[in-house]
Parts: C-alpha cells; sequence; structure tokens
C-alpha cells in the first residue's frame, strides 16, 4: 500500500515529461492510484469526483480573480506598468527578471491577486524578451519565485492563511505554536529559495536563448501596448484593489476579498456594467483551466488519503528510522515532496500531512518550531515543479501566449531544480537546528 504513492504521482509526472495534458496525466495517474488500492475504475472515478470540491473555494477564489484581473486589464493601467518596465530595464535582462520576480511577490501579500495578473502583465512583455534573448525559463523560475517565497516567509495575505493552516494542523493534534513562531520557522526555507532564484537569473539561464514555438496560438498580437496615461480611473482602480487586500486579510477569504474587488470596479464606474458578461468569459479564459486542474489534482489528492495510501507512506518510511531526528525529518521531506508533487498545492497537502506528522515528531522529540518547519516546508516542497500547481500553471499561462513556451520542461523543470532542492536542504537544516 505504501507504494502506491510512490508509483501514482511518477505516473503523472512521466505522462507529463511525455507531454500528456497535465488533466489526463492526473486522471491516469488517479485510476491506477485506486486500482492499486484494490478499486474498480468506476469507484476510483466516483471518488475522484467526490474529492474536486475540496478545491471548491479555491478555484471559485480563481475565477473570481480572473474576472477582477479582467477589470483592471480593461482600465489600461498593466499598459502603463509595463511600458515603465520596458522604459527602464530595456537590455537589462536581469534587472528585467528581478523586477518580475518583485511584481510576483507582491501578488501574495500587498495585492492577492494570485496568479491572476500574469496573463495580463507577461503576454505584452514576450516580444521584448524575444528581442532581447532573455530565457523564458529564468522568467518562470522569477514568477514562481514571486508566487511562493513571499507567503513561504511572511504572514500576510496568502502567507497568513498559509501559517494558519500550519498553527491550525499543529493545534487539532496537540501542539501549540504563535503564527509568529510558524514565521520564523520558515525564513531558512525561504532564505533557500531566494539563493535558488539568484543561481536561476545569475548562472543558469543567463545566456541568451532563442524561444522556439511548442504550441498553437491565435494569432493574435499580444505586444500592441495602448497610449494609456495615468488618470482618475486609474485612481480608482488601485483602490478597488487596496480594498479588495483589507477585506481579503480581515476576512480570511479569497472569495469575498476578489468579489468585494469587483462589485467596487462597478460601483466606481472604472468599468462598466453592461459589458459584465465579457468580464465573466475574459476572466474564465485567464484562470478556468488553472481552476479545473486543481479541482482534479484534489480529487487526486482524496483519493491517495482516503485510501490511507497516505499514512502507509509516512508511517512506513518512519518507522523503521525511529529515534534518529535527522533521517526522520529527511524522510519526511522526501514524503512531503512526493505527496505535493501529486496534488500540486502546499496548502492543500498541509491539513494532510499535520496529522500524520505531528505524532510521529512529537515521538522523535522534535521542538514545535521543528514540527513547524517540517510540516511548512513539506508542504511548500513540490508546489514549484509540480505539473498541477498554480506556481508552475500560472507562469506558463502568461509564457505560452505565442506558443513558445512549454509547460514542463520550461516552468516544472527548472522551477523543481531551483527550489525544491534548496528548501529540502535549507528545510532540513532547520528542522534540526530548531
Amino acid at each position: 500500500m505504501e507504494w502506491v504513492v510512490v508509483v501514482s504521482v511518477l505516473v503523472m509526472l512521466v505522462l507529463s515529461l511525455l507531454r500528456v495534458h497535465v488533466i489526463f496525466a492526473i486522471i491516469i495517474a488517479a485510476v491506477v492510484a485506486g486500482l492499486m488500492t484494490g478499486m474498480n475504475i468506476q469507484d476510483t472515478i466516483e471518488l475522484l469526483i467526490e474529492g474536486m470540491g475540496g478545491q471548491a473555494n479555491t478555484a471559485l477564489s480563481y475565477i473570481l480573480l480572473g474576472v477582477f484581473a479582467a477589470m483592471i486589464s480593461y482600465t489600461g493601467i498593466t499598459s502603463i506598468l509595463v511600458r515603465s518596465l520596458i522604459k527602464v530595464l530595456t537590455n537589462k535582462k536581469t534587472m528585467l527578471v528581478l523586477a518580475i520576480a518583485g511584481v510576483a511577490s507582491m501578488s501574495q501579500n500587498i495585492v492577492p491577486v494570485h496568479i491572476a495578473f500574469i496573463p495580463i502583465l507577461i503576454p505584452p512583455l514576450l516580444t521584448l524578451f524575444d528581442k532581447m534573448k532573455l530565457d523564458r525559463r529564468a522568467v518562470a523560475t522569477a514568477l514562481t519565485f514571486g508566487l511562493k517565497a513571499p507567503y513561504v516567509m511572511i504572514p500576510l495575505g496568502f502567507g497568513l492563511i498559509f501559517h494558519q493552516t500550519i498553527q491550525e494542523g499543529m493545534s487539532n493534534n496537540g501542539v501549540d505554536i504563535t503564527i509568529r513562531e510558524s514565521a520564523l520557522s520558515m525564513l531558512l526555507p525561504g532564505i533557500g529559495m531566494i539563493i535558488g532564484l539568484l543561481i536561476a537569473v545569475f548562472f543558469t539561464y543567463r545566456k541568451p536563448r532563442e524561444a522556439k514555438k511548442w504550441l498553437p496560438t491565435d494569432g493574435i498580437s499580444k505586444d500592441d501596448q495602448e497610449k494609456v496615461t495615468f488618470n482618475h480611473t486609474h485612481g480608482l482602480t488601485i483602490v478597488a484593489i487596496l480594498v479588495a487586500l483589507v477585506v481579503q486579510i480581515i476576512t480570511e477569504s479569497l472569495v469575498i476579498g476578489a468579489l468585494t474587488g469587483v462589485i467596487l470596479m462597478v460601483l466606481f464606474f472604472v468599468v462598466p456594467l453592461r459589458e459584465g458578461d465579457a468580464f465573466v468569459q475574459q476572466g474564465v479564459g485567464i484562470m478556468g483551466t488553472i481552476a479545473f486542474v486543481m479541482l482534479v489534482a484534489s480529487g487526486f489528492g482524496h483519493i491517495l488519503k482516503e485510501t490511507g495510501a497516505v499514512d502507509e507512506l509516512v508511517a512506513s518510511s518512519s518507522g523503521i528510522l525511529a529515534g534518529n531526528q535527522a533521517i526522520i525529518a529527511f524522510i519526511l521531506l522526501l514524503v512531503g515532496l512526493l505527496i505535493t508533487l501529486g496534488i500540486g498545492s502546499s496548502f492543500g497537502t498541509i491539513p494532510i500531512i499535520a496529522a500524520l506528522y505531528v505524532p510521529i515528531c512529537m515521538e522523535a522529540g522534535f521542538s514545535p518550531m521543528a514540527i513547524a518547519v517540517l510540516i511548512g516546508t513539506a508542504g511548500a516542497l513540490g508546489d514549484a515543479g509540480s505539473p498541477a500547481s498554480d506556481s508552475t500553471l500560472g507562469p506558463t499561462s502568461g509564457l505560452s501566449a505565442d506558443g513558445k513556451h512549454h509547460h514542463i520542461w520550461d516552468t516544472c523543470v527548472p522551477t523543481f531544480l531551483h527550489f525544491n532542492i534548496p528548501l529540502f536542504l535549507f528545510g532540513w537544516i532547520a528542522s534540526i537546528l530548531l
């Protein structure tokens, strides 16, 4: 039973590397998991569908964020930002990539639109990337860094949700920890991600690279920017964004925060109400595929959990190594990597692994902060590099707008190498030191 997780995740990864669409790869991996545990295909699919509700809130959040992002784009404020980046950073490839990482970082804590900004901000820059012969893998790495590192280290916006999830998971299993302590415990793994970003930008992907055509496109030019100047509608747009941020923090709900932003954009007459259908269609176009992948991935995670495959994997991995903290920490992080690669969501992984890790870590004598760093790092591991993760799907949605960026080879593999390796090493060291 303990091999079910390993085999099914490997099936998903191999199919993805062979360029099978990630939705089909996850469904096939889920069927493999079900068959290995003795279920028939019909029961497996029913369990998959049942588990898809686990990410319904997230999927709805993404759709609403997509609508909000479409409205923001309508105002032309993104054109101003793109033109500013082009004007200031033309012929400065490294600075441009780091600036993109900074913008992405703000999407997690300051302006919590998550990945919804990427299909709006990045496509207009693709022609510039080609002229500069900028390696898009560097941009993918920068975007994924901005989508992960802030919530790993900073308990604000998505980071607040992440560390609250760790706190609740530990508390429900008998170990109390504050959000501040949880965030402090994740600083070292976060530093590992910073090092990974710098290696990618300054060394691995610094050389010029011609982008190759991977996918068909609609032939629509993405680089024409309207000559928009800052006006009162842009000021009201910024107000709507800030209010949406405050509401999200207060309510701790992405749905309510995004819905607030959408409503304010209409009430402020920034966007015309009669164009509501168009904004919804564009929002679904921006985020719909990602939301559905997250739903299917949730169903896959549900199968692994309900069949007991995850419990068996953790128990068999740690049971033979009782008493050696360093080895136990290493194995638990490796298990977390496998689980998150399959589920594709660090937020969805933490509640599953917390119930399993806390008793094992308590028995082995780990401190509360060491347990927090193991749970947090194990949850974050695999988010980068997973074909089903929003941290990889988001960057691909923008960088592949002209068909010259491949999801697996240009996003998943680079982000896996540059973030999962340092996350693993620094998380392991932190669990031993704390």
